[in-house]
């Protein structure tokens, strides 16, 4: 039973982490360089370690080198004089040497080769990795951008369906505006049917002669004469005379 427990709990946080995957991609590719930046200096690190192993095989093979040269001559040197015994040390002393000199030579032959290899493994490794990177970045750059442009295509297609269709927002607003506009009009037609245009009509007739008296008070004051308003003289039309039927009779 515990264990059933303890897969269904390993079950809730890899489904709680892949949701914080998937909804975080740019923090997991950020996590990811912060990642290969600690791989790379484990790496370097060991790599430097490997590398003082060549150093040290290098110095032991030039320090077999000169000793190897040093035994050559003084066993050379006392079997020159005739001291067999002492050349003959020398010379077994020379052939460990020389043993000594080759197994280190091959030893660093490989061990330098293993460094270089390692080397290119690292710079390999490392370009591919920051190749995926970059490929991640522009990859989300662009499901972004892909996505905002579906978010705005989708927006615009529910403002072509939605917009002017029966109960929306804008044909409602309409209809409160419209009926509003009707009601004023209604009020402004019946507040103007109860007018009492004779009080209108008798102040515009009191302006007209205050302004017919201000304009004879100016035209005394400076010896003008004031216009004659002309008349219209109302022509009446005779009626035409009525002849009587009959014959006409002339005077002798």
């Amino acid at each position: 039973m515990f264990n059933r427990l303890s897969n269904l709990i390993k079950g809730f946080l890899s489904l709680f982490i892949s949701g914080l995957e998937k909804s975080n991609p740019r923090a997991l590719i950020e996590a990811e360089k912060e990642n290969l930046r600690k791989q790379i200096a484990t790496f370097n690190e060991n790599l430097a370690n490997h590398a003082a192993f060549v150093e040290r095989l290098m110095r032991q093979v030039k320090n077999l080198e000169k000793k190897e040269k040093e035994l050559a001559a003084k066993a050379a040197a006392n079997l020159k004089v005739g001291n067999r015994a002492a050349a003959g040390q020398y010379a077994l002393q020379l052939k460990t040497v020389r043993e000594q000199l080759t197994e280190n030579r091959d030893q660093l032959e490989g061990a330098d080769e293993t460094y270089q290899k390692l080397v290119k493994t690292r710079d390999v490794a490392v370009k591919e990795a920051q190749q995926k990177i970059e490929s991640l970045k522009r990859l989300l750059t662009e499901t972004e951008m892909m996505e905002a442009q579906a978010e705005l295509q989708e927006m615009a297609k529910g403002m072509i369906t939605e917009i002017g269709g029966s109960g929306d927002t804008i044909n409602r607003v309409e209809e409160y505006l419209t009926e509003r506009r009707d009601q004023a009009a209604g009020r402004a037609r019946v507040a103007s049917s109860s007018i009492d245009t004779s009080q209108v009509e008798l102040m515009e007739a009191e302006q007209e002669a205050l302004a017919d008296q201000a304009l004879a008070e100016f035209a005394a004051a400076y010896g003008l004469d004031m216009p004659v308003e002309e008349t219209v003289e109302e022509t009446v039309e005779k009626p035409p005379v009525q002849r009587e039927m009959g014959p006409t009779t002339t005077e002798g």
